[in-house]
């Protein structure tokens, strides 16, 4: 469904932080409500056997009606299914016993997976509205799919493919919907402001309490202490997500929108979400951060520069002091030494070990081992490297076509003067960019990492063309005139 069969009003009768509250239009949110109602009751009532099915189910149910019906909430929805499926999984789990694999984190890319409707409908004109980008993507990742099914078993390939595709798919639905990106990006906007408070909220929590459904997924998914320890003040934050990796991708995109978020609610976001990132010990999420806090701010113009420094100092009075305080001082201080001591970090170590391992061998794959290939390495763990996922999964047939994508997206938005004037476009490109430049600490493109990336690659892209579109009116008028 295209956005702009719809009128903004059908979503957002008023603005301001808490016009949600009002739960319309009546319809989307009996689904939605149903889905988390039906969810709680049956996690309390220890139907996790059921429930393990229901979920995606219904989630999947609840997509499709707010993609037929109401576009704007199925981009929210998305969003919030991939925040908080894994606390759903954990919670489900421990009233009704570990299971792994579990189908209740299909819930994710399924609902995403329904925005593929939107590429079968503009597949035909994909290129003429400057879509080749994601062309030569969807190619690389199909292609990477038929090899996988050749050289390796169905079943890891086709789970390969739902961590691949969904967040591609969702980053073309937000790109070709460009026309809508005034009401899409305040979508974005108001789900992230919130998505922040309750991750960060939660995450803090966590660290603090260990509550039990996390100390027991922790003590059966993990071997190691890798994740910390299932204690009060022994766990590496991971919030409502499985890994802290994937928590400070989504949880750095959320901190660098609230910089130009206006609503009063954004300095407890901030606190909270600061404070839960830096517990995520993920040096990668922080280097993230700054490199795209470095590309956001030069690229406004001077009174949002100052805006956003002000902004920016506010947070550190408000964050800073309350990382001093032990015990979070303790855990958070060692790790970002380590950032410029590299020598003595046995961490980066392993991981140059590693890469001297198999860079080599990547390098010669040609053809590539097809999606649901595994890097292996006793010194590199299997999402410690974009780079080598790529060159192993899709080979140079397929890293050639995907990574040109890519590139072609940022040239795009590199080469538009939008991000001088829209804080949201320029926050995009900046998250987009950030994300993209830790691929060789993290595999950055799929997963919910990967739709980080794809989402903001997507509404960047669809903000480039909307004010393009909108600066080519006006001079049209100007010329009748």
């Amino acid at each position: 469904m295209i956005l702009q069969e719809q009128q903004p009003g059908n979503y957002f009768p008023s603005h301001g932080t808490f016009s949600w509250l009002r739960f319309r239009p009546a319809l989307a949110w009996t689904g939605i409500l149903s889905l988390v109602l039906i969810t709680g009751l049956g996690t309390v009532a220890g139907a996790g056997s059921l429930l393990r099915l229901l979920f995606p189910l219904m989630a999947t149910a609840v997509g499709v009606l707010l993609y037929v019906r109401y576009p704007l909430l199925y981009i929210g929805f998305t969003w919030w299914i991939w925040f908080l499926t894994p606390l759903v999984r954990r919670l489900i789990d421990q009233r009704s016993g570990w299971q792994d694999p579990s189908i209740v984190l299909l819930a994710p890319p399924l609902v995403t997976l329904i925005s593929a409707a939107t590429l079968v409908r503009y597949l035909p004109k994909i290129h003429r509205q400057g879509g080749l980008p994601f062309i030569l993507c969807f190619v690389s990742v199909f292609y990477g799919f038929l090899m996988g099914l050749v050289q390796n078993s169905v079943a890891g390939t086709l789970v390969a493919l739902l961590n691949w595709l969904p967040p591609l798919l969702f980053g073309f639905h937000l790109f070709v919907n460009w026309r809508q990106y005034p009401v899409c990006r305040q979508t974005i906007q108001r789900t992230f402001l919130w998505g922040t408070l309750v991750m960060g909220g939660y995450g803090v929590w966590q660290y603090l309490t260990a509550p039990e459904w996390d100390r027991f997924w922790l003590s059966n998914a993990v071997d190691t202490n890798v994740f910390g320890y299932p204690e009060p003040l022994g766990i590496r934050v991971w919030s409502t997500m499985n890994s802290p990796q994937p928590f400070a991708a989504v949880i750095m995109a959320g901190l660098i929108l609230l910089l130009s978020n206006r609503e009063s609610i954004k300095f407890v976001a901030t606190g909270v979400g600061y404070l839960s990132f830096l517990l995520t010990l993920a040096r990668s999420g922080w280097l993230s951060w700054v490199a795209a806090l470095m590309l956001y701010l030069p690229s406004l113009k001077s009174h949002l520069q100052v805006r956003l420094l002000i902004t920016l100092m506010s947070m550190a009075l408000l964050v800073v002091p309350l990382a001093s305080v032990e015990p979070l001082a303790s855990e958070i201080a060692p790790r970002l030494e380590s950032l410029s001591n590299t020598q003595e970090d046995g961490s980066y170590q392993a991981r140059l070990d590693g890469y001297n391992e198999l860079l080599g061998q990547a390098l010669t794959e040609g053809v590539g081992r097809g999606l649901g290939t595994v890097v292996e390495s006793s010194r590199l763990g299997s999402q410690d490297s974009g780079i080598l996922t790529l060159l192993f999964s899709l080979g140079w047939m397929g890293t050639i076509p995907y990574i040109t994508g890519v590139f072609l997206i940022f040239f795009k938005l590199f080469e538009g003067t939008e991000a001088s004037f829209d804080t949201f476009a320029s926050a995009s490109r900046a998250i987009a960019f950030g994300i993209f430049a830790q691929m060789g600490l993290n595999v950055s493109m799929v997963g919910v990492v990967g739709m980080v990336l794809w989402g903001f690659l997507g509404i960047g892209l669809a903000a480039s063309r909307y004010h393009a579109k909108s600066k080519f009116e006006r001079y049209e008028i100007w010329d009748q005139n």
